[in-house]
Formats: structure tokens, C-alpha cells, sequence
């Protein structure tokens, strides 16, 4: 168990050296720069290179990069050239936003998936498993911007059941139960909506792992033996079909990542995906580069997590 924690956590190093490498050319080859037009449309060519010269703008690449990497390893990641404060502090202020955002769409997720998926292979080819075969096609095609539009337009709008904006309302006391209350109302509409469209993998692993389970010899023995239909599928069939669900963490991990970015921009929710649309606009490089290595290194610690939650349920795969 161990060895495998281990070897895990040492090729995660590299793959974070490659990641801050690429991230870091990434952004210089992006067009224009933090001071084009930001100060002053009409301000002189002079005075931009001389914010340029005192940025370290200028400085060759590499020296740039092991700049960004020593600072970066001390946790300072620079200051915002759009927001004109610390990067630390400014992700500090959202990242709390999208932790909970996430934290409620992958319990919805899995709220919605699990139930479905073992009763949909548990009742093979029934009116219920064509039903959800037919939810699975709909969201593997629907886009999410587009439903998370529909969302918000009938339930935002429309029927006016939530915020169309932001975390919380104003006048809210910080720290009461109304405050948490209110901050849950304003996270329901994203997280129901980006969790809707997520539980299509996890439904049709699952699906798909307790049909072939059904079959297996152990699950034979089980009813051979006189074991209730109900403990056979909680204690045996789910149990050997929660494997994919574990190795799909990390994939749920990333797509809470990437899917928090049109959820946030298209619910106005002032999160990490929000402040990272908003710096892409701005080209304030130092978010840029902080969001997306922070993103990346997430990305890899989920996979570390897959992979332990994985040797957990099946010892074989331990390193011995």
C-alpha cells in the first residue's frame, strides 16, 4: 500500500516540472501583454517599455521561468497587473467559492449516479433501464453551456426559484445559518446543473460492471446458497463494480475542473473558473500561469487519489 503511495507521489515530480514548463511557454506565446492599452489606450510605446523592463517582461525565458518557479515554491505567484494585488490573495478570495461548488456537484453526482446505475444493470433491458439509457444519450450530447443557458433561464429567470448571479446576497451576516442558507441557494442551480450532465460515465461503468457481475461464478454461489437477492447485489455485484467508480475519480476531478469555468462565466458565480476567464481577457499572465498550475497539480493529486482508492477496493493491483 505504501510502495504504491509512494511511487505514485515520486512520478508525480516530473509531471509537475513539465506542467509548469509548458504553462509557463503557454503563456509567453500568448499575443500582447498585461500593459497594452491597460494603463491608458492612448499611452506611449515609452512608457509601456519601461513597465515592461521593470516586470522583468524583457528577461530571457529562462530566467523568467526559474524566477516564477523559486517564487511559486515559496507561494508567492506575483501580483495581479489587472486586480493590482497579490495572486495569493486573490485566489484566496475564490477558490473557497468553487470548493463548495464542487463539493456539492460531486455529491449530487454521485447522489444520482450510483442509485441509477445499479438499478439500471440490476433490471436489465426493463422500461427503467431503457429510461436511463436514454438520460445517459442526452447528456452525453447535450453541451454543458448550452444546458446550464436552459437551466438558468427557466429556473433562473422564468420561474425565479434561484440567483442568476454571484455567491451570496447582500446585507447577509457573515457566519449565521441564514448566510449558509443563502450561499446553498445560490450553489444549487450551477451544481444541479454541471452534476446532471456528469453522472453519464459513471452510470454506464456502473451499469455495465453489474451486468457482466451477474454472471459471475461468486454470484452463483451466493444465491446457490440461499443469500437474499437484496445482499447479493449491496454485498457482492456492487462491491466488484465499484472498481470503475474508483478509477473514475480523477476524471470526475478534472471535469469538475474544466466544467467549473462555463459554469461559473455562465452563472456569474465568482469562483476560480470565473477570475480565470477574467484574466484571460485581461492577460494578467501571473493569474493565468498561478490558476493553471494550481488547476494541473489538482488534476495530478486526483489522480494519486484514484489510485489509492483504487488499491483500497482491489488489493491485487498493490505494488507488493
Amino acid at each position: 500500500m505504501w510502495k504504491t503511495i509512494l511511487r505514485r507521489v515520486l512520478l508525480m515530480i516530473p509531471q509537475i516540472i513539465i506542467l509548469s514548463l509548458f504553462i509557463f511557454l503557454i503563456a509567453q506565446a500568448m499575443p500582447g501583454d498585461p500593459f497594452t492599452g491597460l494603463i491608458n489606450p492612448n499611452q506611449s510605446q515609452e512608457v509601456i517599455d519601461r513597465l515592461r523592463e521593470q516586470a522583468g517582461l524583457n528577461d530571457p525565458w529562462y530566467e523568467q521561468y526559474a524566477r516564477w518557479v523559486g517564487n511559486a515554491l515559496q507561494g508567492d505567484f506575483g501580483r495581479s497587473f489587472l486586480y493590482k494585488l497579490p495572486v495569493t490573495d486573490i485566489i484566496g478570495q475564490r477558490v473557497g467559492n468553487t470548493i463548495w461548488l464542487s463539493l456539492l456537484t460531486v455529491i449530487l453526482t454521485y447522489l444520482i449516479a450510483l442509485p441509477l446505475g445499479l438499478f439500471s444493470g440490476r433490471y436489465q433491458n426493463s422500461l427503467f433501464d431503457k429510461a436511463v439509457v436514454v438520460y445517459n444519450f442526452f447528456s452525453f450530447a447535450v453541451p454543458l453551456f448550452i444546458f446550464a443557458l436552459i437551466m438558468l433561464f427557466v429556473f433562473g429567470y422564468r420561474l425565479d426559484w434561484f440567483p442568476t448571479a454571484g455567491s451570496v446576497s447582500s446585507g447577509v451576516t457573515k457566519g449565521t445559518f441564514a448566510y449558509f442558507l443563502d450561499r446553498l441557494h445560490h450553489m444549487i442551480l450551477p451544481a444541479v446543473s454541471q452534476a446532471l450532465l456528469g453522472t453519464a460515465v459513471t452510470i454506464q461503468y456502473l451499469r455495465n460492471e453489474v451486468i457482466d457481475a451477474k454472471q459471475m461464478d461468486f454470484v452463483r454461489t451466493a444465491r446457490s446458497k440461499g443469500v437474499p437477492t437484496g445482499k447479493v447485489f449491496t454485498r457482492h455485484i456492487f462491491r466488484n463494480a465499484s472498481l470503475p467508480i474508483a478509477a473514475q475519480l480523477s476524471y470526475e476531478i478534472t471535469a469538475l475542473i474544466s466544467g467549473s469555468v462555463v459554469i461559473e462565466q455562465t452563472f456569474a458565480y465568482p469562483g476560480i473558473g470565473k477570475l480565470f476567464i477574467d484574466a484571460i481577457n485581461g492577460r494578467d499572465y501571473s493569474v493565468i500561469t498561478a490558476l493553471v498550475l494550481i488547476l494541473g497539480v489538482v488534476t495530478v493529486v486526483g489522480n494519486l487519489i484514484s489510485d489509492i482508492v483504487m488499491s483500497i477496493v482491489d488489493p491485487r493491483i498493490r505494488i507488493q
